[in-house]
């Protein structure tokens, strides 16, 4: 009896599975042509960006040295201020030095006092010698003597400048105005003209420099497509992105490249100036530099969901073909722009790329029902569901 009952169970259930089936098909069969959404592509210019690694540099920076020797008295400045140029940043021993500027207006005065006299005495004998009172000779040495002693005074004049410099030297001011830091010399050590070490150093921050190293192979390569018109030159406008991710505020713009290629690293030495009022930028840093090198002037911007691969990983698009049947289109798609695919080769004007409905079993001269991306699409409510007939658009 349970045989029997259980017989009978599978037997129904076979049926109302068949007639499922029976009308699933035919709802596929009613459904006609699978429905697609398409874009139509045209060809504009796109720009290629590049990112490059870099270090920030100081736009000046000048080695605070003495240019006289002496026992450094006094430290004039705070360590890590800013100073201007100009400013007293040491005060070396000036005693050497003013008895030296002393010793030398000393003997300036003495050379110009013999100066005196000896023109003074050339100036008696020339009408002497013209009336030939004394000997022409005599005329002669005096007006030599006199010449003589003028040149003294001009030799004793440099000398007095020069002690009057290395007096003013004991003062050692900043040549740049920037950050100081730290004191690499304390007071009472002996400082000489002819050290290797600086006092300090100062470096300038605003605006600041960002050096940017970029392949060899990839400028030659840049170059070559400029030389041949494949692609036109591009913004010099630079953004930066500092090492914890964020984007620096004010950009930058790129001002040369190096005329030589680094022999260690293969690399080209690009400069960008960026201004830093706020002091964000440090010397040193480690940053990644993002501009606009070139731009593409005929490529096709097709969004990422509209591009498939094949096996050997070459890339293709289905498009909208005569009859309203797909067509498969090899492209050339080396990069993406945001949420596009930029594709270089393999598309025309007008060509009308299929980026919705893919997954409807599209396949080379399947029958499409094709209208624009993103068009919304009524949906039918069967019948007898809530008394009656109804409708609604979904994306």
């Amino acid at each position: 009896m349970l045989s029997l009952r259980t017989a009978t169970l599978v037997g129904l259930s076979s049926i109302a599975l068949a007639l499922a089936g029976c009308s699933d098909s035919s709802k596929q069969h009613d459904k006609g042509p699978p429905t697609v959404g398409y874009v139509v592509v045209a060809p504009s210019a796109v720009p290629i960006p590049v990112s490059l690694g870099g270090r920030t540099v100081a736009f000046e920076t000048s080695e605070v040295r003495p240019q006289v020797s002496g026992i450094i008295q006094r430290r004039l400045f705070t360590e890590g201020s800013n100073v201007r140029a100009g400013q007293p940043l040491y005060q070396i021993d000036p005693s050497l030095y003013r008895a030296s500027a002393l010793q030398a207006q000393a003997n300036l005065a003495a050379a110009r006092a013999t100066a005196e006299a000896a023109r003074a005495k050339a100036n008696r004998y020339k009408p002497l010698a013209e009336q030939q009172a004394i000997a022409q000779q005599d005329y002669t040495d005096a007006e030599a003597t006199a010449r003589q002693a003028e040149a003294a005074v001009a030799q004793a004049s440099a000398a007095l400048e020069t002690a009057r410099i290395n007096l003013r030297f004991a003062t050692v001011t900043a040549p740049i105005s920037g950050r100081i830091g730290r004191s690499l010399v304390t007071t009472g050590a002996l400082a000489s003209a002819s050290q290797a070490d600086p006092l300090a150093v100062i470096q300038r921050y605003d605006p600041m420099y960002v050096d940017m190293q970029q392949s060899s192979a990839d400028l030659t390569a840049l170059r070559q497509q400029l030389a041949k018109g494949q692609v036109n030159p591009g913004s010099t406008t630079v953004q930066l992105q500092l090492e914890d991710g964020t984007t620096y505020p004010l950009p930058g713009v790129v001002e040369f490249s190096d005329v030589s290629v680094s022999e260690s690293t293969g690399t080209v030495t690009l400069r960008a100036r960026f201004p830093n009022p706020g002091g964000l930028l440090l010397p040193g840093m480690f940053v990644n530099a993002v501009f606009e090198q070139a731009v593409q002037p005929q490529a096709y911007l097709v969004p990422q969901a509209a591009l498939q691969r094949d096996f050997d990983g070459s890339a293709f698009v289905y498009i909208v073909g005569a009859d309203n049947k797909a067509a498969r289109r090899k492209v050339t798609a080396a990069r993406t722009s945001g949420a596009d695919w930029v594709i270089t080769d393999g598309l025309q004007r007008g060509d009308k790329v299929i980026t919705q409905g893919l997954g409807n079993n599209v396949r080379q001269g399947t029958a499409l029902k094709p209208v624009p991306a993103n068009t919304p699409q009524r949906i039918g409510v069967p019948q007898g569901a809530g008394g009656g007939k109804a409708g609604g658009k979904a994306g």
